[in-house]
């Protein structure tokens, strides 16, 4: 949020405002802490899957363009004791908002084999769902996992490092998004912010990987109003409705020259939708 709020901030005209909404409270701190210059920026503790209450609330109609930054933030991570790092250890939390009833403790403690192999196949794509699931199952009969490095851990033995990278990076991903929810109301986010735009008004949408993406971009593809009929109809009865353009026809990725500045943005997807 914060990189991004800036640059917009120092291009907004003084007739404009920023809402800047996060979930997590230590995030907006520290935003307003960084953009303490600025007067015309609002902050808002709270989801962006509410985006329409968010706006009603502040008596907002439509707005000209916003951005989904997705995802874990670079805060998040360097906050060891977060619990989203699987290179630091701290409790195992991995709330983004910390007011959240589900912890990652939780669910690797009270949730069955069954479940846990679902979740990190389905959230994180790991090839060893089960065999990392049932260690973990065994292990907590005797000790609760509390600690990110006991979970590490327990990965490494069912999973050596190799040129994929971190073996417990997918399985942190998977528990990251389970915690707080991140890909089930996401496509519903995007069609609910394409609906807040004005005419002509931009959503862009960074992703970080590719679960994210593909619930972006199928939403998008669906508010291009593509017809469903069939081809030997000679005019459109489906009804369907176009609610504007796709600009980004490929996502915008990071160049060679920000990678070098900026590491983290290796598996950022940026696109673009605008409505009509």
């Amino acid at each position: 949020m914060l990189g991004h709020s800036y640059e917009i901030l120092k291009k907004l005209s003084p007739n404009g405002l920023l809402i800047g909404i996060d979930r997590d409270q230590e995030a907006l701190n520290a935003a307003k802490s960084k953009l303490k210059d600025f007067s015309n920026v609002k902050f808002v503790k709270a989801n962006h899957d509410d985006i329409r209450k968010i706006l009603d609330e502040l008596e907002i109609q439509s707005v000209d363009g916003i951005l989904l930054d997705l995802g874990v933030s670079s805060y998040q991570i360097d906050e060891g004791k977060r619990g989203f790092s699987y290179m630091k250890n701290g409790d195992l939390d991995m709330r983004m908002d910390q007011d959240g009833a589900l912890t990652a403790r939780d669910i690797l403690n009270n949730y069955s084999e069954e479940k846990l192999t679902e979740i990190f196949f389905a959230y994180g794509e790991e090839r060893n769902s089960k065999r990392i699931a049932k260690l973990i199952c065994e292990h907590r009969v005797n000790n609760e996992i509390k600690t990110n490095l006991e979970l590490v851990e327990i990965i490494e033995s069912v999973i050596p490092f190799s040129k994929d990278g971190h073996p417990a990076k997918r399985v942190f991903q998977a528990l990251r998004i389970e915690t707080n929810n991140e890909i089930k109301p996401l496509y519903k986010t995007v069609i609910d912010s394409i609906d807040c735009l004005k005419s002509n008004g931009r959503l862009c949408i960074i992703t970080f990987h590719s679960l994210e993406d593909r619930e972006v971009k199928n939403a998008f593809y669906d508010s291009i109003g593509k017809c469903t009929c069939p081809k030997d109809l000679p005019y459109c009865i489906c009804g369907t409705i176009q609610l504007g353009k796709i600009i980004t026809k490929k996502p915008i990725e990071a160049s060679k020259e920000e990678l070098k500045l900026n590491s983290r943005a290796l598996s950022a997807k940026l696109r673009i939708f605008e409505k009509q």
